[in-house]
């Protein structure tokens, strides 16, 4: 009996102590939609993620100013470059990366809006735990409203402004804990190792999706 007061004593403290900042893990794999409230652009995207490489690789599909597009970015942040690639065709294009890498985290300075269970805290694994934050973007030029899960710091949603887009919402799914194929974390053996000297900027959301995380 002594036990079990014991027990429920833990566990009390457990759930009353208050939600952190916390950093997402080093390797994770998963789809994400993007969207923006001007309704200029929708993307659906698989990506890989590597905290500790710096890499990122998103595959996407999606709509921008009623325009469909396919898209396949890897991102290495310690080269800063970034490479645009068709598997199908076998091409690809070498740019210049002009953005700082951020892990997948929840600012130190950020502000608790509240904790939440998304579905049902009816029974057993009805529901998920989440934290919501909030706080502003660097160099204050806008909000962000972001949500993870209590346990394991899963990235579930992300709202920040942009003045391009107004509100531009990112929502996480299907993700998975590690990498299985690394290799895609890498350039093909098609990519050149030179800059492809078109003058072409990185495309604008890619920037924009990795400029709160």
């Amino acid at each position: 009996m002594k036990l079990f007061v014991v027990l429920v004593c833990v566990l009390a403290g457990c759930l009353a102590e208050k939600p952190r900042p916390c950093k997402s893990p080093p390797f994770l794999t998963g789809a994400l939609t993007v969207s923006t409230q001007n309704e200029k652009l929708w993307v659906y995207a698989k990506y890989l993620y590597d905290a500790w490489g710096q890499r990122v690789r998103l595959m996407e599909l999606g709509n921008y100013q009623n325009k469909s597009f396919t898209y396949d970015a890897l991102l290495l942040f310690r080269e800063a470059a970034m490479y645009e690639i068709d598997d199908k065709a076998r091409t690809c294009k070498k740019k210049p990366l002009k953005a700082d890498f951020h892990p997948m985290e929840i600012p130190i300075n950020s502000t608790l809006v509240g904790q939440a269970v998304l579905g049902s805290s009816s029974g057993p694994g009805e529901g998920l735990l989440v934290n919501t934050w909030t706080g502003n973007l660097p160099g204050n030029t806008g909000k962000y409203l972001t949500t993870f899960t209590e346990f394991g710091c899963i990235p579930v949603n992300t709202m920040y402004q942009t003045q391009e887009y107004g509100w531009m919402v990112t929502g996480f799914f299907n993700n998975v804990v590690g990498i299985s194929d690394p290799g895609q974390l890498n350039p093909p053996d098609f990519c050149p190792t030179e800059m492809t000297s078109n003058g072409e900027p990185p495309e604008d959301f890619t920037s924009l999706f990795f400029k709160l995380q």
